[in-house]
């Protein structure tokens, strides 16, 4: 069982913690592991590959490669890389397609500063039916909406959230990364402040446990399971049918104020001797 990470970051006039677990399983059914994910500040994501022979993992490990070397590691992202980001790895996976059909869904969230006030926003995004929730410790909210043959009846009103989840189309989705030459993902801009969390996953978790399922499961603390953890072990308690991957960040931001804001980005004295001279 894997520990949950701690980050720190001193922005100019906020400090943002975050503690992060992430796991993932190839599942008690499958023989490969197409899930993958990045778990790193300012990007948090779960890719659900899918495709001929191995070309899905190839589709899902490229998505989170080019997405997570396209973005700061740092400092908050903008809207416009993630934008780009996700642009550049559609491209990169339809040139693994060239050679056998090759997708994978994507769902995330990621620390943006969206204007020259530099205010930060969480913006989750997502292409498929790999999902992003909101978590404030007692209620879980989907904050994204499947690309699915299924979510389209849902919305058309021909069948209901229950049925959905049982229905014979439940694993077809209806948009996916490496499909189409033209792709954007659905987003959604989050203010920032003070502590919130969010849990990212693929479907191999939300087709063994329901939401209410999956808020126990994180209302219930382990010493020696992280929140990740906890649900990918649900997951495969509940049947373990596909790949499962979670990804849960809990972010705290701190705004500072001017005296604070001057010591957290003050050089170290040894730091600053040794600054070039004009």
């Amino acid at each position: 069982m894997g520990a949950s990470r701690e980050y720190t970051w001193n922005l100019p006039h906020a400090r943002v913690t975050f503690n992060v677990s992430a796991a993932s399983d190839k599942g008690l059914v499958r023989r490969v592991n197409e899930d993958s994910f990045v778990d790193v500040p300012p990007l948090f994501l779960v890719a659900d590959g899918m495709g001929g022979h191995a070309f899905g993992d190839r589709a899902s490990q490229e998505t989170a490669r080019v997405l997570s070397s396209l973005l700061p590691s740092h400092e908050p992202a903008t809207a416009t890389a993630i934008l780009a980001a996700v642009a550049a790895a559609n491209l990169a996976v339809q040139a693994i397609s060239a050679d056998d059909f090759a997708g994978t869904t994507l769902a995330g969230v990621a620390l943006v500063q969206t204007d020259s006030t530099q205010a930060c926003h969480w913006m989750a995004f997502n292409i498929g039916d790999s999902r992003v929730y909101s978590w404030d410790g007692r209620v879980l909210r989907q904050v994204s909406v499947d690309h699915s043959a299924v979510q389209e009846l849902v919305d058309s009103g021909a069948i209901t959230a229950a049925e959905a989840a049982v229905h014979p189309d439940r694993n077809i989705i209806t948009r996916a990364i490496g499909i189409d030459g033209e792709l954007e993902p659905d987003v959604w801009l989050l203010p920032a402040g003070g502590t919130q969390s969010f849990v990212i996953c693929s479907d191999g978790l939300t087709k063994e446990l329901d939401d209410r399922a999956i808020e126990v499961v994180l209302a219930t603390t382990a010493l020696d399971a992280s929140p990740a953890d906890r649900l990918v072990a649900a997951a495969l308690a509940s049947g373990g049918a596909d790949n499962v991957t979670v990804v849960v960040v809990e972010s705290t931001l701190s705004i500072l104020s001017a005296g604070e804001a001057s010591s957290a980005n003050k050089l170290p004295t040894h730091l600053e001797e040794t600054l070039p001279r004009p």
